[in-house]
């Protein structure tokens, strides 16, 4: 990508995507943990910049990746790759995850956290290349690194690498054959296996996947990151690794034997993270005060995200289409269905996302070609609407 400020005049011309209405102030993710090393910005051909370049990254069904800038509007193809099943990203590198093998593509632009304050930066986007493997990987990027897990093999990305445009795999290792993920640790990773009692386990592993622990995790699913650690869902209670630990796992178990969420969603560097349980509850997960808490609101949720800003807001995808803000356990604004075309097609239905910022939720609809800047402190205002060319398929956010 040429340098954001200097192509402005021509992003405008040859943009995909229409806005409508102003553009907010934007603002980078707040308390977040500190990332690993290799995450920062001293690459060569990086630079850094006054205020974080957000984006919004899609793709359509031809593998076209369309980058929006979300500080004017204007957009560019990122990439063209084969087309994907599911689109991955963790604010710099998008993952493009197909039968049989993962694009990884360099979006150039990315945050730095120190803890108490931020770095900026921007530099050339960029293909870096493609992990092959059996069936549909799962993936899981974090400020640690990159896991992937293939049907027979777990894999674990050297994250540095990445950003000189390199994939050096950390490890490669036979797995069980069970579908599961590989979570990336500060020094090593998480991989959910079978025991040889036949139950789900997590068994920790070290940078080069050597055996290091093991923790049970009954029905262990997805993870996401927090500023306290690293969650892996599990049916009966999340692990929580403190700070990305090998060593360091707290369990937060359900309350009154509830079934619980194994996949979460939730804002980048926030402590609190939502997520659906299989019998359709909605719950917040607190991993500062390691506790849960359910909500019932009396409709289907097919989507939950943690806003988890000053008022502790959620926000719902309801199966009408209907996006939905929750505030101290009340639905307290809600927009018209926006997405009811594309939950009416299963294989639409799966790529719509959230992607949540400080002060804009933003909702991709594959069958409505439109992606929507949503204001959840304002009523669940529709802000700005970027009406797509190329249907967004699946969506992601960068610069964070």
């Amino acid at each position: 990508m040429t340098p954001r400020h200097a192509t402005r005049a021509a992003l405008l011309l040859a943009a995909t995507l229409t806005l409508a209405a102003c553009a907010p102030a934007v603002q980078p993710p707040d308390d977040p943990a500190p990332p690993a090393e290799s995450a920062h910005g001293d690459f060569d051909g990086a630079r850094e910049l006054a205020e974080p370049a957000l984006h919004l990254a899609t793709v359509d069904g031809a593998g076209v990746v369309t980058h929006v800038d979300l500080i004017d509007g204007s957009s560019e193809t990122l990439a063209e790759i084969d087309p994907v099943d599911e689109l991955i990203g963790d604010g710099r590198f998008l993952f493009g995850v197909r039968d049989g093998s993962v694009s990884v593509i360099d979006s150039g632009v990315w945050t730095w956290s120190h803890g108490d304050h931020f770095h900026y930066y921007e530099a050339p986007s960029r293909v870096v290349g493609e992990i092959v493997g059996e069936g549909i990987a799962t993936v899981v990027a974090n400020d640690h690194g990159v896991g992937l897990r293939f049907a027979d093999e777990a894999v674990l990305l050297d994250q540095k690498a990445l950003g000189e445009a390199r994939i050096v795999e950390t490890f490669r290792v036979a797995a069980d054959g069970v579908q599961g993920t590989v979570v990336p640790l500060s020094s090593g990773a998480a991989m959910t296996a079978t025991a040889p009692d036949g139950t789900s386990v997590i068994e920790v592993v070290t940078a080069g996947g050597e055996p290091h622990s093991t923790q049970a995790c009954t029905g262990a699913g997805g993870s996401i990151t927090t500023t306290v650690g690293v969650v892996i869902g599990c049916a009966d209670s999340a692990l929580l690794s403190v700070g990305g630990s090998l060593d360091e796992w707290e369990r937060i178990p359900a309350p009154a034997d509830a079934l619980l969420p194994t996949d979460f969603e939730g804002r980048k560097g926030r402590p609190r993270v939502a997520g659906l349980a299989d019998d359709g509850a909605l719950w917040m997960l607190d991993t500062r005060a390691r506790e849960w808490l359910r909500h019932d609101i009396g409709e289907p949720i097919v989507r939950a995200a943690a806003i988890d800003d000053t008022e502790g807001r959620m926000v719902l995808l309801a199966s009408t289409g209907d996006v939905l803000i929750l505030q101290d356990g009340a639905i307290v604004a809600r927009t018209t269905p926006l997405v009811t075309a594309s939950l009416a097609t299963p294989e639409l239905a799966l790529g719509i996302s959230f992607v949540v910022d400080q002060q804009r939720v933003y909702l991709n609809g594959p069958a409505e070609n439109t992606v929507w800047e949503i204001a959840p402190a304002d009523g669940a205002r529709i802000s700005r609407t970027f009406d797509a060319q190329h249907p967004p398929l699946h969506l992601a956010g960068t610069g964070r």
